[in-house]
């Protein structure tokens, strides 16, 4: 088989199937009108009055709509010591950009049920916060009409900046979350957000990711291949994380 012919198969069986895998999925499961759809807590938060301590939580969702088959949402929320409230930011495509406290912290999002990326109590969250507060007040990409659905930035670029500015978190977001390689620093080579390897990108058109958190990534136009080194696994576009 020539270089080139097993480059078509590659792309085929590693970014075109799982795409088709994951739209019919979408189009069986598919009902009911976006906008009407349920974002009332998913139950993966402590009632925040009653829970004294610091929390520091990553989340991720499929996106609204078709946009779904291939993308999931992230956002961030915090609890400080003592605080009876949590907060949550959104980075999203209207007015001003940054959201804070817009939705549910732990909601659905648009009737899709989040998944935990990171999660922190206690002293370890509260050491997290003043870096976490600090990055999202000095993210680069704050201005109306900076957000761009693809590749970037978008709310993906958003908690993945602030990541970086928390290495310690040895966190990935999912392999579905497209435009989490887009460069938040504007520099199109340097560390991985853990801080654990190092990573090439292209505008977030294409790019190359090493590392023991985030594992070994192929990026292709925002869709994300590779293997998970840390937890042995693959990652699929559209399809995310299969454990082996």
């Amino acid at each position: 088989m020539s270089l080139i012919r097993f480059a078509l198969v590659a792309l085929v069986l590693l970014f075109l199937v799982p795409v088709a895998v994951s739209a019919t999925l979408y189009w069986l499961r598919a009902d009911g009108d976006w906008r009407s759809a349920d974002r009332s807590s998913a139950g993966l938060l402590p009632a925040a009055e009653t829970h004294p301590a610091a929390i520091v939580r990553i989340f991720s969702a499929r996106t609204v709509s078709w946009r779904g088959i291939v993308a999931t949402h992230s956002w961030i929320v915090i609890k400080g010591a003592g605080e009876r409230r949590y907060r949550r930011y959104d980075y999203t495509a209207w007015g001003q950009p940054i959201w804070i406290d817009r939705f549910v912290p732990d909601g659905r999002w648009f009737g899709n049920a989040p998944e935990t990326v990171f999660a922190a109590d206690g002293p370890e969250a509260e050491a997290m916060l003043p870096r976490i507060r600090k990055a999202v007040a000095e993210y680069r990409y704050a201005r109306p009409g900076d957000y761009v659905v693809w590749p970037g930035p978008n709310s993906n670029t958003f908690v993945a900046a602030v990541m970086a500015a928390v290495p310690e978190m040895r966190a990935s977001l999912p392999a579905t979350a497209i435009g989490k390689d887009f460069p938040y620093d504007g520099s199109w080579i340097g560390w991985t957000p853990s801080g654990t390897g190092i990573r090439t990108n292209l505008g977030g058109y294409l790019g190359l990711t090493l590392a023991w958190v985030e594992g070994l990534e192929l990026n292709l136009l925002g869709g994300v291949a590779g293997i998970d080194l840390r937890r042995p696994g693959i990652k699929l576009p559209a399809i995310g994380r299969v454990g082996i």
